[in-house]
């Protein structure tokens, strides 16, 4: 099974797509065969790309992919990019993901709230685990562990944690795309709360 984790960018952020693939993996001295994550694809489109564009891009990548499941951050975009991306026809599962700094996951009805913490270390527990490969071959390898190794939790007022790249590195799109499919594929797959296109 596929999952593609989306970044739609801001101004300073290129949209960004990656798909991961969930795999059985079995070792002879481990039972039960366990699961792993194999990153196969990334990529960021140029800076600046509209919305529809990104819609359009996404639509030809799924395509190619076949079933799979779509996980986007939707901070701050709004419900009408959502509404887009629910629209085009992808033919896969669209979750909306609202990044926040709670402790909590929980689904509203119509996407999900995430901790971007609990994002980022669901990454980091995998390499650290070897749960996730990434494929030397992928143009942008190099770029997203150089990401990796520039995230950051800076301290705010009133307790509050920020987690990012800001000031140490100049992105952090790679990590949240790759953070928003590995996510989606470590969750239980029945009564997950996502919503299909009318007719798919």
């Amino acid at each position: 099974m596929f999952y593609v984790g989306v970044d739609l960018g801001k101004k300073r952020d290129p949209a960004t797509v990656a798909i991961v693939e969930k795999q059985e993996a079995a070792q002879p001295w481990m039972r039960p065969v366990y699961e792993e994550l194999l990153l196969r694809y990334l990529e960021r489109l140029p800076l600046g790309t509209p919305y529809p564009a990104v819609v359009e891009r996404l639509k030809k990548i799924v395509a190619r992919v076949g079933p799979c499941v779509v996980a986007v951050d939707a901070t701050g975009v709004g419900e009408p990019v959502m509404d887009l991306l629910r629209r085009a026809g992808l033919g896969c599962e669209v979750i909306g993901v609202t990044l926040t700094g709670g402790e909590r996951e929980r689904f509203d009805g119509r996407g999900w709230n995430v901790p971007k913490q609990n994002l980022i270390s669901g990454v980091q527990v995998l390499l650290e685990q070897e749960g996730l490969k990434i494929a030397r071959r992928l143009r942008e390898a190099g770029q997203l562990v150089k990401e990796l190794t520039d995230m950051r939790a800076v301290a705010k007022g009133r307790g509050r944690v920020r987690l990012g790249a800001d000031g140490y590195g100049e992105h952090d799109d790679l990590v949240m795309a790759v953070a928003l499919a590995c996510w989606r594929a470590k969750r239980p797959q029945n009564g997950f709360g996502t919503q299909r296109l009318p007719g798919i």
